[in-house]
Protein backbone atom coordinates (compact mmCIF):
# COMPACT_ATOMS: atom_id res chain seq x y z
CA UNK A 1 0.00 0.00 0.00
CA UNK A 2 1.24 3.44 -1.14
CA UNK A 3 1.97 5.66 2.02
CA UNK A 4 0.09 9.38 2.25
CA UNK A 5 1.93 11.75 1.31
CA UNK A 6 3.22 14.36 4.27
CA UNK A 7 0.69 16.24 5.27
CA UNK A 8 1.44 20.26 4.03
CA UNK A 9 0.76 23.69 5.94
CA UNK A 10 -1.68 25.73 4.22
CA UNK A 11 1.01 28.16 3.15
CA UNK A 12 0.98 28.21 -0.48
CA UNK A 13 2.74 25.10 -0.72
CA UNK A 14 2.41 22.63 -4.03
CA UNK A 15 -0.28 19.65 -3.60
CA UNK A 16 -0.21 16.61 -5.72
CA UNK A 17 -3.23 14.66 -6.63
CA UNK A 18 -4.01 10.98 -5.92
CA UNK A 19 -4.77 8.58 -8.72
CA UNK A 20 -4.48 5.09 -8.68
CA UNK A 21 -2.33 4.92 -5.02
CA UNK A 22 0.35 7.63 -6.00
CA UNK A 23 0.78 11.37 -5.43
CA UNK A 24 0.70 13.13 -9.32
CA UNK A 25 0.92 16.03 -11.22
CA UNK A 26 -0.83 16.49 -14.17
CA UNK A 27 -0.42 15.45 -17.61
CA UNK A 28 -0.03 18.77 -18.57
CA UNK A 29 2.34 20.08 -15.41
CA UNK A 30 -0.32 22.85 -15.24
CA UNK A 31 -1.55 23.76 -11.72
CA UNK A 32 -4.22 26.61 -10.10
CA UNK A 33 -3.88 28.42 -6.99
CA UNK A 34 -6.44 27.98 -4.07
CA UNK A 35 -7.07 30.74 -2.02
CA UNK A 36 -8.09 31.62 1.64
CA UNK A 37 -11.58 33.71 1.01
CA UNK A 38 -11.30 35.43 4.11
CA UNK A 39 -8.17 37.34 3.18
CA UNK A 40 -7.31 36.42 -0.17
CA UNK A 41 -4.03 34.62 0.45
CA UNK A 42 -2.82 32.10 -1.96
CA UNK A 43 -3.31 29.14 0.44
CA UNK A 44 -1.92 25.99 -1.97
CA UNK A 45 -0.90 25.60 -5.55
CA UNK A 46 -2.74 21.94 -7.12
CA UNK A 47 -2.51 20.17 -10.43
CA UNK A 48 -5.29 21.09 -13.08
CA UNK A 49 -6.27 18.45 -14.42
CA UNK A 50 -7.59 17.26 -17.88
CA UNK A 51 -8.93 14.50 -19.92
CA UNK A 52 -5.79 12.27 -19.84
CA UNK A 53 -5.42 12.51 -15.61
CA UNK A 54 -9.09 11.19 -16.18
CA UNK A 55 -8.65 8.52 -18.32
CA UNK A 56 -5.50 7.39 -16.10
CA UNK A 57 -8.04 7.72 -12.74
CA UNK A 58 -10.53 5.89 -14.38
CA UNK A 59 -8.16 3.04 -15.31
CA UNK A 60 -6.89 2.88 -11.95
CA UNK A 61 -10.35 2.76 -10.63
CA UNK A 62 -11.67 0.32 -13.24
CA UNK A 63 -8.46 -1.68 -12.67
CA UNK A 64 -9.19 -2.12 -8.81
CA UNK A 65 -12.58 -2.58 -9.56
CA UNK A 66 -11.69 -6.04 -11.49
CA UNK A 67 -8.96 -6.96 -9.48
CA UNK A 68 -8.43 -7.08 -5.31
CA UNK A 69 -11.29 -5.20 -4.47
CA UNK A 70 -13.58 -7.00 -6.23
CA UNK A 71 -12.89 -9.52 -4.02
CA UNK A 72 -13.12 -8.08 -0.46
CA UNK A 73 -15.81 -9.60 1.71
CA UNK A 74 -18.89 -7.25 3.48
CA UNK A 75 -17.31 -7.14 6.75
CA UNK A 76 -13.49 -6.67 5.54
CA UNK A 77 -15.07 -3.42 3.82
CA UNK A 78 -17.18 -2.64 7.21
CA UNK A 79 -13.72 -3.50 8.90
CA UNK A 80 -12.28 -0.47 6.20
CA UNK A 81 -14.70 2.14 6.70
CA UNK A 82 -14.61 1.64 10.64
CA UNK A 83 -10.70 2.28 10.28
CA UNK A 84 -11.26 5.01 7.97
CA UNK A 85 -14.03 6.68 10.56
CA UNK A 86 -11.16 6.48 13.16
CA UNK A 87 -8.78 8.29 11.58
CA UNK A 88 -11.49 11.32 10.50
CA UNK A 89 -11.98 11.37 14.66
CA UNK A 90 -8.48 11.38 15.11
CA UNK A 91 -8.01 13.98 12.78
CA UNK A 92 -11.26 15.86 12.61
CA UNK A 93 -9.50 18.97 14.02
CA UNK A 94 -7.35 19.06 10.82
CA UNK A 95 -10.08 18.56 8.91
CA UNK A 96 -11.83 21.39 10.00
CA UNK A 97 -9.08 23.58 9.79
CA UNK A 98 -8.51 22.44 6.46
CA UNK A 99 -11.98 23.39 5.41
CA UNK A 100 -12.28 26.88 7.39
CA UNK A 101 -9.43 27.78 5.56
CA UNK A 102 -10.28 26.49 1.79
CA UNK A 103 -13.50 27.68 1.88
CA UNK A 104 -14.15 29.89 4.78
CA UNK A 105 -16.81 28.08 6.87
CA UNK A 106 -16.90 29.01 10.38
CA UNK A 107 -14.60 26.72 12.64
CA UNK A 108 -17.19 26.55 15.21
CA UNK A 109 -19.93 25.17 12.33
CA UNK A 110 -17.16 22.66 10.90
CA UNK A 111 -16.39 21.27 14.39
CA UNK A 112 -20.14 20.58 14.91
CA UNK A 113 -20.41 18.44 11.75
CA UNK A 114 -18.21 15.88 13.89
CA UNK A 115 -21.37 13.35 14.87
CA UNK A 116 -22.88 14.05 11.12
CA UNK A 117 -19.77 13.00 9.10
CA UNK A 118 -18.16 10.47 11.39
CA UNK A 119 -22.03 8.88 11.71
CA UNK A 120 -22.39 8.78 8.15
CA UNK A 121 -19.23 6.56 7.67
CA UNK A 122 -19.99 4.23 10.98
CA UNK A 123 -23.58 4.02 9.11
CA UNK A 124 -22.09 2.65 5.89
CA UNK A 125 -19.87 0.48 7.58
CA UNK A 126 -22.99 -0.97 9.08
CA UNK A 127 -24.18 -1.41 5.95
CA UNK A 128 -21.63 -3.07 4.67
CA UNK A 129 -22.87 -5.92 5.73
CA UNK A 130 -26.29 -5.99 5.11
CA UNK A 131 -26.49 -5.66 1.67
CA UNK A 132 -28.66 -8.50 0.17
CA UNK A 133 -31.16 -9.63 -2.51
CA UNK A 134 -34.63 -11.33 -2.20
CA UNK A 135 -35.87 -14.76 -2.72
CA UNK A 136 -39.06 -14.59 -4.60
CA UNK A 137 -41.80 -17.01 -5.01
CA UNK A 138 -42.15 -17.34 -8.62
CA UNK A 139 -45.36 -18.58 -11.42
CA UNK A 140 -43.13 -20.46 -13.52
CA UNK A 141 -43.39 -24.16 -15.00
CA UNK A 142 -41.43 -26.72 -13.26
CA UNK A 143 -38.93 -26.24 -10.05
CA UNK A 144 -36.89 -23.00 -10.59
CA UNK A 145 -35.89 -21.33 -7.65
CA UNK A 146 -35.62 -17.43 -8.26
CA UNK A 147 -33.86 -14.83 -6.81
CA UNK A 148 -31.88 -11.62 -6.91
CA UNK A 149 -28.09 -10.55 -6.27
CA UNK A 150 -27.49 -6.84 -4.92
CA UNK A 151 -23.85 -6.08 -6.96
CA UNK A 152 -21.66 -3.21 -7.21
CA UNK A 153 -22.52 -0.82 -10.11
CA UNK A 154 -19.01 -0.44 -10.76
CA UNK A 155 -16.79 2.71 -11.40
CA UNK A 156 -18.27 6.05 -9.79
CA UNK A 157 -17.33 9.16 -11.25
CA UNK A 158 -18.19 11.81 -8.36
CA UNK A 159 -18.23 15.87 -8.73
CA UNK A 160 -19.07 17.99 -5.37
CA UNK A 161 -19.11 21.53 -4.73
CA UNK A 162 -16.87 23.83 -2.78
CA UNK A 163 -19.49 24.79 0.26
CA UNK A 164 -18.98 21.48 1.88
CA UNK A 165 -16.28 19.73 1.01
CA UNK A 166 -16.05 16.96 3.93
CA UNK A 167 -19.55 15.85 3.98
CA UNK A 168 -19.90 15.62 0.37
CA UNK A 169 -16.55 13.55 -0.39
CA UNK A 170 -18.04 11.30 2.46
CA UNK A 171 -21.61 11.52 0.95
CA UNK A 172 -19.94 10.13 -2.40
CA UNK A 173 -17.20 8.09 -1.08
CA UNK A 174 -18.66 6.06 1.75
CA UNK A 175 -21.36 4.43 -0.43
CA UNK A 176 -19.29 3.54 -2.65
CA UNK A 177 -17.24 1.61 -0.29
CA UNK A 178 -19.90 0.05 1.19
CA UNK A 179 -21.21 -1.57 -1.65
CA UNK A 180 -17.75 -2.30 -3.25
CA UNK A 181 -17.48 0.31 -6.12
CA UNK A 182 -14.54 2.39 -6.93
CA UNK A 183 -14.49 6.19 -7.25
CA UNK A 184 -13.11 8.89 -9.33
CA UNK A 185 -13.96 12.24 -6.94
CA UNK A 186 -13.81 15.84 -8.67
CA UNK A 187 -13.82 18.05 -6.22
CA UNK A 188 -14.35 21.79 -6.95
CA UNK A 189 -11.45 23.83 -8.15
CA UNK A 190 -12.52 26.52 -5.41
CA UNK A 191 -11.98 24.09 -2.60
CA UNK A 192 -9.57 21.20 -3.40
CA UNK A 193 -7.56 20.76 -0.35
CA UNK A 194 -9.83 18.95 2.39
CA UNK A 195 -10.42 16.08 -0.15
CA UNK A 196 -6.84 15.73 -0.82
CA UNK A 197 -6.54 15.21 2.66
CA UNK A 198 -9.35 12.69 2.93
CA UNK A 199 -7.06 10.59 0.21
CA UNK A 200 -4.19 10.72 2.63
CA UNK A 201 -6.73 9.57 5.55
CA UNK A 202 -8.04 6.81 3.05
CA UNK A 203 -4.68 5.66 1.79
CA UNK A 204 -3.27 5.59 5.68
CA UNK A 205 -6.28 3.05 6.44
CA UNK A 206 -6.06 0.82 3.99
CA UNK A 207 -8.14 1.70 1.40
CA UNK A 208 -6.32 -0.41 -1.88
CA UNK A 209 -4.56 1.52 -4.70
CA UNK A 210 -7.20 2.63 -7.14
CA UNK A 211 -10.47 2.89 -5.30
CA UNK A 212 -10.13 6.43 -3.62
CA UNK A 213 -8.87 8.65 -6.52
CA UNK A 214 -8.90 12.39 -6.55
CA UNK A 215 -8.23 14.73 -9.43
CA UNK A 216 -8.12 18.53 -8.98
CA UNK A 217 -9.29 20.51 -11.95
CA UNK A 218 -11.77 22.40 -13.16
CA UNK A 219 -15.62 21.60 -14.40
CA UNK A 220 -15.19 22.49 -17.73
CA UNK A 221 -11.96 20.39 -17.84
CA UNK A 222 -12.01 18.00 -15.92
CA UNK A 223 -15.54 17.64 -14.55
CA UNK A 224 -16.76 17.21 -17.88
CA UNK A 225 -14.56 14.26 -19.11
CA UNK A 226 -15.53 12.79 -16.03
CA UNK A 227 -19.38 12.48 -16.85
CA UNK A 228 -18.82 11.74 -20.67
CA UNK A 229 -16.22 8.72 -19.95
CA UNK A 230 -17.29 5.63 -21.48
CA UNK A 231 -15.57 3.78 -19.03
CA UNK A 232 -17.31 5.54 -15.69
CA UNK A 233 -20.37 3.46 -15.09
CA UNK A 234 -22.28 6.16 -12.30
CA UNK A 235 -22.00 9.87 -11.93
CA UNK A 236 -22.95 11.62 -8.99
CA UNK A 237 -23.34 15.17 -9.07
CA UNK A 238 -23.72 17.83 -6.02
CA UNK A 239 -23.95 21.37 -7.54
CA UNK A 240 -26.36 23.74 -9.72
CA UNK A 241 -29.23 22.75 -11.56
CA UNK A 242 -27.74 23.91 -15.08
CA UNK A 243 -24.67 22.00 -14.60
CA UNK A 244 -26.93 18.89 -13.45
CA UNK A 245 -28.72 18.89 -16.92
CA UNK A 246 -25.04 19.23 -18.50
CA UNK A 247 -24.42 16.28 -16.85
CA UNK A 248 -27.55 14.29 -17.54
CA UNK A 249 -26.97 15.19 -21.02
CA UNK A 250 -23.02 13.98 -20.84
CA UNK A 251 -24.49 10.52 -19.27
CA UNK A 252 -25.88 9.82 -22.46
CA UNK A 253 -23.26 7.84 -24.43
CA UNK A 254 -23.12 4.88 -22.57
CA UNK A 255 -26.28 5.47 -20.31
CA UNK A 256 -24.36 5.51 -17.29
CA UNK A 257 -26.68 5.69 -14.12
CA UNK A 258 -26.84 9.97 -12.64
CA UNK A 259 -27.65 10.78 -9.35
CA UNK A 260 -28.18 14.45 -8.99
CA UNK A 261 -28.75 16.97 -5.76
CA UNK A 262 -29.15 20.29 -7.26
CA UNK A 263 -30.36 23.63 -6.60
CA UNK A 264 -32.92 24.84 -4.45
CA UNK A 265 -35.29 27.66 -3.22
CA UNK A 266 -36.79 26.37 0.04
CA UNK A 267 -39.76 27.91 1.55
CA UNK A 268 -40.06 27.97 5.40
CA UNK A 269 -43.54 28.96 6.65
CA UNK A 270 -43.95 30.48 9.70
CA UNK A 271 -47.84 30.03 11.04
CA UNK A 272 -49.60 32.20 13.83
CA UNK A 273 -49.45 30.02 16.28
CA UNK A 274 -45.14 29.32 16.23
CA UNK A 275 -42.93 29.82 19.15
CA UNK A 276 -41.31 33.03 17.68
CA UNK A 277 -38.11 32.30 20.17
CA UNK A 278 -37.19 29.80 18.52
CA UNK A 279 -38.40 30.23 15.21
CA UNK A 280 -36.43 33.22 14.88
CA UNK A 281 -32.92 32.05 15.31
CA UNK A 282 -33.60 28.74 13.41
CA UNK A 283 -35.47 30.48 10.21
CA UNK A 284 -32.73 33.27 10.05
CA UNK A 285 -29.37 30.60 10.17
CA UNK A 286 -31.61 28.15 7.71
CA UNK A 287 -30.33 31.24 5.50
CA UNK A 288 -27.43 32.95 7.01
CA UNK A 289 -25.26 28.87 8.08
CA UNK A 290 -22.45 28.92 5.41
CA UNK A 291 -22.91 32.24 4.70
CA UNK A 292 -26.11 31.09 2.70
CA UNK A 293 -23.89 29.06 0.13
CA UNK A 294 -26.15 25.56 1.31
CA UNK A 295 -28.65 24.23 -1.34
CA UNK A 296 -31.32 23.87 1.39
CA UNK A 297 -30.94 27.63 2.44
CA UNK A 298 -34.53 28.77 3.69
CA UNK A 299 -34.56 31.99 1.29
CA UNK A 300 -37.93 32.69 1.18
CA UNK A 301 -39.99 33.62 4.63
CA UNK A 302 -43.31 33.21 4.44
CA UNK A 303 -44.90 34.33 8.08
CA UNK A 304 -47.91 34.82 8.56
CA UNK A 305 -49.64 38.32 8.14
CA UNK A 306 -50.64 38.70 11.84
CA UNK A 307 -47.42 38.42 12.97
CA UNK A 308 -45.13 39.26 10.17
CA UNK A 309 -43.80 42.44 11.01
CA UNK A 310 -43.13 41.52 14.59
CA UNK A 311 -40.91 38.13 13.20
CA UNK A 312 -39.24 40.64 10.40
CA UNK A 313 -38.43 43.05 13.09
CA UNK A 314 -36.86 40.14 15.49
CA UNK A 315 -35.07 38.35 12.31
CA UNK A 316 -33.57 41.79 11.45
CA UNK A 317 -32.29 42.30 15.03
CA UNK A 318 -30.73 38.59 15.12
CA UNK A 319 -28.87 39.42 11.78
CA UNK A 320 -26.92 42.57 13.06
CA UNK A 321 -25.89 40.95 16.43
CA UNK A 322 -24.50 37.96 14.06
CA UNK A 323 -20.35 38.02 14.28
CA UNK A 324 -18.67 38.07 10.94
CA UNK A 325 -15.25 37.95 10.51
CA UNK A 326 -12.17 34.96 9.45
CA UNK A 327 -14.12 31.74 10.08
CA UNK A 328 -10.83 30.51 12.15
CA UNK A 329 -11.82 33.01 15.02
CA UNK A 330 -13.99 30.25 17.19
CA UNK A 331 -16.33 33.45 17.88
CA UNK A 332 -17.34 34.18 14.02
CA UNK A 333 -20.61 33.07 13.18
CA UNK A 334 -20.66 34.16 9.19
CA UNK A 335 -17.64 33.54 7.34
CA UNK A 336 -16.88 34.88 3.38
CA UNK A 337 -18.32 34.08 0.32
CA UNK A 338 -16.13 32.06 -1.65
CA UNK A 339 -15.04 33.83 -4.02
CA UNK A 340 -14.70 37.32 -5.42
CA UNK A 341 -17.08 35.58 -8.14
CA UNK A 342 -19.68 34.59 -6.12
CA UNK A 343 -19.47 38.08 -4.33
CA UNK A 344 -20.36 39.73 -6.67
CA UNK A 345 -23.08 37.71 -8.26
CA UNK A 346 -24.69 38.01 -4.31
CA UNK A 347 -24.20 41.73 -4.51
CA UNK A 348 -26.00 42.11 -8.06
CA UNK A 349 -29.02 40.36 -6.58
CA UNK A 350 -29.04 42.79 -3.67
CA UNK A 351 -28.94 45.54 -5.84
CA UNK A 352 -31.93 43.78 -7.49
CA UNK A 353 -34.12 43.63 -4.30
CA UNK A 354 -33.94 47.09 -4.24
CA UNK A 355 -34.64 48.26 -7.74
CA UNK A 356 -37.82 45.85 -8.19
CA UNK A 357 -38.72 47.56 -5.29
CA UNK A 358 -37.92 45.28 -1.85
CA UNK A 359 -37.41 47.44 1.24
CA UNK A 360 -34.17 46.36 2.46
CA UNK A 361 -34.63 46.19 6.41
CA UNK A 362 -30.60 45.06 7.60
CA UNK A 363 -27.64 43.92 5.75
CA UNK A 364 -27.51 44.81 1.80
CA UNK A 365 -24.29 45.07 1.63
CA UNK A 366 -20.59 44.47 1.02
CA UNK A 367 -18.54 44.51 4.57
CA UNK A 368 -15.09 46.18 3.48
CA UNK A 369 -14.01 47.85 6.83
CA UNK A 370 -10.35 47.05 8.53
CA UNK A 371 -9.77 43.09 8.75
CA UNK A 372 -12.04 42.16 6.63
CA UNK A 373 -11.35 44.44 3.37
CA UNK A 374 -9.19 41.51 1.95
CA UNK A 375 -12.35 39.05 2.13
CA UNK A 376 -15.56 38.61 0.26
CA UNK A 377 -17.78 39.65 2.86
CA UNK A 378 -21.49 40.52 2.53
CA UNK A 379 -23.86 41.83 5.72
CA UNK A 380 -26.77 39.42 6.70
CA UNK A 381 -29.22 40.65 4.47
CA UNK A 382 -33.35 40.91 5.24
CA UNK A 383 -35.56 41.83 2.50
CA UNK A 384 -39.42 42.82 3.27
CA UNK A 385 -41.87 43.57 1.29
CA UNK A 386 -41.04 40.96 -1.66
CA UNK A 387 -43.43 39.53 -3.97
CA UNK A 388 -43.12 36.10 -5.76
CA UNK A 389 -41.99 37.50 -8.97
CA UNK A 390 -39.47 39.25 -8.18
CA UNK A 391 -35.40 38.14 -8.82
CA UNK A 392 -34.92 37.40 -5.30
CA UNK A 393 -37.79 35.38 -4.80
CA UNK A 394 -37.47 33.50 -7.85
CA UNK A 395 -33.51 32.79 -7.79
CA UNK A 396 -31.12 30.60 -6.03
CA UNK A 397 -28.72 33.71 -4.63
CA UNK A 398 -25.84 31.47 -2.23
CA UNK A 399 -25.82 34.45 -0.07
CA UNK A 400 -27.10 35.21 3.10
CA UNK A 401 -30.24 37.14 1.53
CA UNK A 402 -34.11 36.50 2.97
CA UNK A 403 -37.03 37.65 1.57
CA UNK A 404 -39.75 37.81 3.70
CA UNK A 405 -43.16 37.66 2.13
CA UNK A 406 -46.69 37.84 4.13
CA UNK A 407 -49.31 35.35 3.75
CA UNK A 408 -53.34 34.53 4.87
CA UNK A 409 -54.11 31.16 4.29
CA UNK A 410 -52.56 27.60 4.09
CA UNK A 411 -54.03 27.08 1.27
CA UNK A 412 -52.24 29.68 -0.11
CA UNK A 413 -49.28 30.09 1.10
CA UNK A 414 -48.99 26.04 -0.15
CA UNK A 415 -49.33 27.05 -3.58
CA UNK A 416 -47.16 30.25 -3.03
CA UNK A 417 -44.35 27.63 -1.94
CA UNK A 418 -44.79 25.05 -4.37
CA UNK A 419 -44.91 27.72 -6.93
CA UNK A 420 -41.04 27.09 -8.29
CA UNK A 421 -38.72 25.17 -10.34
CA UNK A 422 -37.05 23.80 -7.33
CA UNK A 423 -38.28 21.24 -5.13
CA UNK A 424 -35.33 20.29 -2.38
CA UNK A 425 -36.42 21.19 1.22
CA UNK A 426 -38.61 23.45 3.23
CA UNK A 427 -39.40 24.26 7.17
CA UNK A 428 -42.12 25.02 8.64
CA UNK A 429 -43.34 26.87 12.31
CA UNK A 430 -46.30 26.18 14.39
CA UNK A 431 -47.46 24.41 17.50
CA UNK A 432 -50.28 22.40 15.85
CA UNK A 433 -49.59 19.04 14.91
CA UNK A 434 -52.73 19.01 12.48
CA UNK A 435 -51.07 21.83 10.43
CA UNK A 436 -47.65 19.97 10.62
CA UNK A 437 -48.66 17.04 9.14
CA UNK A 438 -51.20 18.99 6.42
CA UNK A 439 -48.11 21.05 4.95
CA UNK A 440 -45.51 18.46 5.39
CA UNK A 441 -47.72 16.36 3.12
CA UNK A 442 -48.44 19.04 0.45
CA UNK A 443 -44.73 20.90 0.59
CA UNK A 444 -43.01 19.38 -2.91
CA UNK A 445 -40.07 19.29 -1.20
CA UNK A 446 -37.57 16.15 -0.64
CA UNK A 447 -36.82 17.25 3.14
CA UNK A 448 -39.65 18.86 5.37
CA UNK A 449 -38.30 20.16 8.90
CA UNK A 450 -41.32 21.17 11.11
CA UNK A 451 -40.02 23.39 14.20
CA UNK A 452 -36.05 22.59 12.92
CA UNK A 453 -33.88 22.63 10.17
CA UNK A 454 -30.74 21.70 8.64
CA UNK A 455 -31.75 18.22 10.40
CA UNK A 456 -29.65 15.66 8.24
CA UNK A 457 -29.50 12.05 9.29
CA UNK A 458 -27.29 9.17 7.89
CA UNK A 459 -30.37 6.53 7.87
CA UNK A 460 -32.68 9.16 6.36
CA UNK A 461 -33.03 9.89 2.57
CA UNK A 462 -31.90 13.12 1.16
CA UNK A 463 -32.48 14.66 -2.08
CA UNK A 464 -34.43 17.06 -4.28
CA UNK A 465 -38.22 17.27 -6.37
CA UNK A 466 -38.65 18.68 -9.20
CA UNK A 467 -35.59 20.51 -11.15
CA UNK A 468 -33.95 20.09 -7.39
CA UNK A 469 -32.64 16.71 -8.89
CA UNK A 470 -32.81 13.18 -8.53
CA UNK A 471 -31.48 9.98 -6.70
CA UNK A 472 -31.20 10.09 -2.89
CA UNK A 473 -28.42 10.41 -0.23
CA UNK A 474 -28.36 8.89 3.04
CA UNK A 475 -30.68 5.71 4.38
CA UNK A 476 -30.74 2.51 2.53
CA UNK A 477 -32.13 4.43 -0.78
CA UNK A 478 -28.73 5.96 -1.13
CA UNK A 479 -26.94 2.39 -1.20
CA UNK A 480 -29.24 1.50 -3.81
CA UNK A 481 -28.06 4.09 -5.83
CA UNK A 482 -24.67 2.34 -5.87
CA UNK A 483 -25.90 -1.13 -6.71
CA UNK A 484 -27.32 -3.05 -9.52
CA UNK A 485 -30.00 -5.74 -9.13
CA UNK A 486 -29.69 -8.99 -10.69
CA UNK A 487 -32.32 -11.47 -10.90
CA UNK A 488 -30.89 -15.20 -10.92
CA UNK A 489 -33.42 -18.56 -12.55
CA UNK A 490 -32.35 -21.89 -11.11
CA UNK A 491 -33.73 -25.11 -12.65
CA UNK A 492 -33.77 -27.24 -10.02
CA UNK A 493 -35.83 -30.55 -11.03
Amino acid sequence: MTTAQPRHLLDGSHRRMFIGGAWVEAASGQTMETRNPANGVVIATVPRAGKKDIERAVAAARNAFDGPWSRFKPHERQKLLLRIAELFERHWEEICVSDTTDMGLPIARARGNANRVLGMLRYYAGMATALHGQTIDNSLPGDIVSYTRKEPIGVVGAIIPWNAPTAASVWKIGPALATGCTVVLKPSEEAPLTPLLIAELMAEAGVPDGVVNIVTGTGTEAGAPLAEHMGVDKIVFTGSTATGQSIVRASAGNLKRVSLELGGKSPVIVCTDADLERAVPVAAMSVFANSGQICIAGSRLFVARQIHDEFVARLAAYAAGLRIGNGIDPETEIGPLISPRQLQRVEGYLRAGSEEGARLVVGGTRLSQGALAAGNFVAPTVFAGVSDTMRIAREEIFGPVISALPFDTLDEVVRRANDTPYGLAAGVFTRDLSTAHQLSRRLQAGSVWVNTYHAIDPAVPFGGYKMSGYGREGGTDHLDEYLNTKGVFIRID
